[in-house]
């Protein structure tokens, strides 16, 4: 089995009324295996990144347990002193992640 390369699966986010990741709904790897479905706030998913997990965008496959389907990896960037969520490479001034159904 390959080693698996991420520590959390986001498969949904829900944005406030200006454009900031309110929360997402994903999954989270609790040692061999992984969590039942969370929702985690906006500055708990800063919060996984920058203690160095792994987060990407992506869906569970059905009836395959621990078995995802990743799209891109998630990151923090910021600009004059604020924090971004992102997974686009190229310099934006809000939270994008681009692929994720919005709830």
């Amino acid at each position: 089995m390959a080693d698996k390369k991420y520590d959390g699966v986001i498969e949904a986010v829900h944005y406030t009324p200006d454009g900031q990741v309110d929360w997402v709904r994903g999954y989270l790897r609790r040692g061999p295996t992984w969590s039942d479905r969370i929702i985690m706030k906006r500055q708990d998913l800063i919060d996984e990144i920058k203690s160095g997990k792994r987060m990407v965008l992506g869906s569970r496959v059905e009836f395959m347990a621990g078995t995802f389907d990743v799209a891109a990896p998630i990151r923090v960037t910021g600009q004059n002193g604020q924090e971004f969520v992102v997974t686009c490479s190229t310099p934006v001034d809000h939270d994008t992640l681009e692929g994720a159904p919005v709830i």
